[in-house]
């Protein structure tokens, strides 16, 4: 037989004998049994102490703020999110006070700027929105509408607005562009603004003919690439060419 045989044969071997030996003393006898998991896992979790209450534990004293809360921005959240966990809270209520965060740094956690959060989900710049005073100056964090609805499209779409500074388009309304319900000011999600969709909205401006200042650049629709519409190019709020 040849030797290359005989070591994979052994190498097989040890193989097999590990996994019998992982099995027998590494693997936990519940494994499997309920699933991929341990088994004994959920009486493991079972015998913590409970440290949450749950929001509904909370409207029990706090009718105001849980009436409030449940119609409000807010409403989503469980009250330990903010306030921790309140199980001690509820079992002796004047030995143990949830905390009540009051300082700057805890609301940006969520509504500080992040490219990464979901389009319209409120954001602000903590260095100049209303630096240094606290945010329940001006929200009351049960129903944390602002106070004036903004009417500048950079208190939410800071990126864009800070990107579109440097361009050509500067001093373009962003309303020349888009469509914008009075909604998506309260209602960001419910109702989205319009975008163009064919180039030829483009070509408004910048198209042969056009109407616009003659210092704006013309390229001929027919012939400059008539397959692409023109974001496929060039990004609409910094439109230079690369």
């Amino acid at each position: 037989m040849p030797q290359q045989v005989v070591r994979l044969g052994i190498v097989v071997l040890i193989l097999g004998a590990a996994l019998v030996t992982a099995r027998t003393y590494l693997i936990p006898e519940t494994f499997g049994r309920l699933g991929h998991y341990r088994a004994v896992a959920l009486d493991a979790n079972a015998s913590r102490p409970m440290v949450y209450a749950g929001r509904e534990d909370c409207g029990v004293c706090h009718t105001e703020q849980a009436e409030k809360f449940s119609v409000a921005r807010h409403q989503t959240l469980s009250c330990e999110v903010c306030h921790g966990a309140a199980a001690a809270h509820i079992e002796s209520p004047s030995e143990h006070k949830p905390p009540a965060p009051r300082d700057r740094g805890y609301c940006p956690l969520c509504h500080g700027y992040n490219p990464s959060r979901p389009t319209g989900f409120p954001q602000i710049d903590s260095d100049t929105h209303n630096p240094g005073q606290p945010c329940i100056t001006c929200h009351d964090p049960h129903a944390p509408e602002p106070p004036n609805v903004p009417q500048d499209c950079s208190a939410c779409h800071g990126e864009i607005a800070r990107t579109k500074a440097f361009s050509n388009h500067a001093s373009l309304e962003c309303t020349q562009c888009h469509q914008v319900n009075e909604r998506h000011k309260v209602e960001p999600r419910a109702s989205l603004p319009t975008k163009p969709k064919a180039r030829e909205f483009c070509g408004g401006c910048h198209g042969v003919g056009a109407s616009s200042p003659a210092e704006i650049r013309r390229v001929d629709l027919d012939s400059h690439w008539p397959r692409y519409v023109c974001w496929q190019c060039h990004y609409s709020h910094y439109p230079e060419v690369q």
